[in-house]
């Protein structure tokens, strides 16, 4: 556990809470206090939640909480001080909720999102239509990440065979670690998800390719020090001038991947709809391409169906 903060490192000069003190909520006042004035957008949200990580529980109540022992105080403190110098909630406490999940979360791996929830929940819908259908559905997840729209679908939809790609050796391991602790079997291949060698032995029988890729173009770097500095660039940048080099790669994957009538959900920036659009409608091996919002109404997934014949269950 970290010890507590260095001097020269603390905001305003003093620490985020008074190790001498043991009134929580007062300290959770305080960090609260710092992490908005050093511009995190969450403060009192990112106060309870490391104030929770120490104390090893899932939430604080301040109203509720007994007195902490003395000990919490300054551990508290270092954490608050690493937050405070916008380094990713998730890295400090080593997780991530995403929809049932909770991840394990390290640098280097790029951090789930609350608005891939929605990518990974038509993911989720379409494999569970299938089921109901009497099908076994086939699920590729290109570029996984931590493996977070992978193992939400293992997880939700029981009995559909799923598979997870990425290119970093990081983000393989990661998503192997957290299928084994939410009990799933999803093989995950270290890969180019836009090579047409890799799981060549699918092409043509995946029900629904779902993909995360990178999507920032070279000129887009992100604003904010938590994405720009450590989510990795291999996880952010998606190549070429717009970005969509990746992109148009995974959706050329997918059309080899796909069954007739297999579902394709790429994420994209809430800015590139139209040019995700016309990749997939380029390839002409798509039909009923359209996008898809996320929950604060933000165009973020391109939609489509792989053309061929097929019937009301996909088949």
């Amino acid at each position: 556990m970290t010890g507590p903060v260095d001097e020269g490192s603390r905001v305003d000069g003093r620490s985020p809470v008074d190790p001498g003190r043991r009134d929580l909520r007062a300290a959770l006042r305080e960090a609260a206090r710092l992490l908005a004035a050093a511009g995190v957008p969450s403060a009192e949200h990112d106060a309870r939640a490391l104030a929770a990580h120490v104390l090893g529980v899932e939430r604080v109540e301040p109203a509720l909480a007994p007195t902490p022992p003395a000990s919490f105080f300054p551990v508290f403190a270092a954490l608050v001080e690493r937050r405070c110098a916008r380094e990713p909630l998730q890295h400090i406490v080593g997780s991530a909720p995403f929809r049932y999940l909770t991840l394990a979360v390290r640098p280097g791996v790029f951090v789930p999102r609350p608005e891939t929830e929605t990518v990974a929940q038509l993911a989720v819908d379409e494999a569970r239509r299938l089921t109901a259908a009497g099908r076994t559905p086939v699920v590729v997840d290109l570029c996984c990440g931590t493996g977070a729209i992978a193992l939400a679908v293992a997880t939700e939809v029981p009995g559909a065979v799923v598979t997870a790609v990425d290119a970093s050796a990081e983000a393989v391991a990661l998503t192997r670690e957290n299928a084994r602790a939410c009990g799933a079997a999803v093989p995950v291949v270290h890969g180019d998800a836009t090579d047409p060698r890799v799981l060549a032995d699918l092409d043509g029988i995946v029900d629904v390719v779902v993909s995360n890729p990178p999507y920032i173009p070279p000129d887009a770097v992100p604003l904010d020090p938590e994405v720009r500095d450590h989510d990795p660039a291999l996880a952010l940048y998606g190549g070429g001038p717009d970005g969509l080099e990746v992109p148009r790669g995974v959706v050329a994957r997918a059309a080899a991947l796909l069954r007739a009538g297999g579902l394709l959900v790429v994420e994209h920036a809430d800015v590139q709809g139209a040019g995700m659009r016309d990749a997939v409608a380029r390839l002409g091996a798509f039909e009923q391409v359209s996008t898809v919002s996320d929950l604060t109404g933000r165009d973020r997934m391109v939609v489509a169906r792989r053309v061929g014949d097929h019937g009301a269950d996909g088949t």
